[in-house]
């Protein structure tokens, strides 16, 4: 029978037209299974279902989940991550999501190529531990914490390079971070207070409890990874209640070296105040992706 899945362009040129055809006839897909964002039950007979494909170096997994939760998708992830989802095959219908380690700036072609760091809950262990040479790759620090919103705690994510960030050819060492999240769409915060507007297309990716990526409108369509996790990471309880409970997450992003490391989230949003009262800060509300 057949199945109500979705199978994107970029999913059926890995698998290929006639797999993914057998996968919409239903010979290889399951009736049912665990979504692999958020890990509660599925129904490909009765409910639309995204196909996700991880790709590692040598080996492929294909996964499902709810079409609410992610679209349809090629997730490339270390080989290493994606043998220990093999393993957990074994047990279950689908692999354990894994995120990829080579996140983009917000403009096709902006210079850098960061690689991504984080930290979590107010404790920005390993972000930002040294500015970037000159020539090399900035890469961006994410912090995650509560930031209120009036009296409202809201989950965030606050985004710090290393080093400038410059256009396609910018070889001045001039940071246009700011300038090229503008053009993506993002606000400048003159008041940390007020929730900043949706951005249509971008999302935040939590699965299982981890943070996972911040994804873009892909060119072609669909989404695409803006920052990707080297290895989902672990977000508070309080964290991600709060972003289930509101369906979306706040982005900061801010110059390198304006926030810096700070051990506790009312210490965060005081140096985010300092930015803002600065002009340095742009902001955007992401839609939850997962749980």
């Amino acid at each position: 029978m057949p199945r109500m899945l979705d199978v994107s362009d970029e999913v059926r040129s890995e698998i290929g037209d006639d797999e993914a055809d057998r996968l919409l006839g239903g010979a290889h897909a399951p009736d049912s299974y665990e979504c692999t964002s958020c890990r509660t039950p599925g129904d490909s007979l009765q409910e639309p279902t995204s196909t996700v494909l991880f790709v590692g170096e040598e080996t492929a997994v294909l996964a499902f989940a709810h079409a609410r939760c992610i679209p349809s998708q090629v997730v490339p992830v270390a080989e290493e991550q994606l043998v220990g989802a093999v393993r957990s095959i074994s047990q279950s219908q689908v692999g354990t999501p894994a995120a990829a380690s080579a996140p983009a700036v917000p403009s096709p072609g902006a210079a850098p190529e960061p690689t991504g760091s984080a930290a979590l809950g107010g404790r920005p262990d390993g972000a930002l531990e040294q500015p970037s040479a000159p020539g090399q790759a900035a890469i961006l620090g994410i912090t995650c914490g509560l930031v209120l919103h009036g009296e409202t705690g809201h989950a965030s994510l606050v985004v710090e390079p290393t080093g400038p960030v410059g256009r396609p050819g910018n070889t001045s060492g001039t940071d246009e971070f700011l300038d090229l999240l503008q053009d993506a769409g993002f606000q400048l915060v003159t008041d940390l207070n007020k929730t900043p507007d949706q951005l249509p297309g971008w999302s935040v990716l939590v699965a299982m409890g981890k943070l996972h990526a911040i994804l873009q409108p892909a060119a072609a369509g669909g989404s695409t990874g803006w920052w990707q996790a080297h290895q989902p990471l672990q977000v508070t309880e309080a964290w991600r209640i709060a972003a289930s409970q509101m369906a979306q997450v706040t982005m900061y992003a801010v110059p390198a070296g304006m926030v810096g490391r700070q051990p506790r989230e009312d210490l965060l949003r005081q140096a985010l105040e300092r930015a803002v009262a600065l002009g340095q800060v742009v902001a955007a509300s992401l839609p939850l992706a997962g749980t």
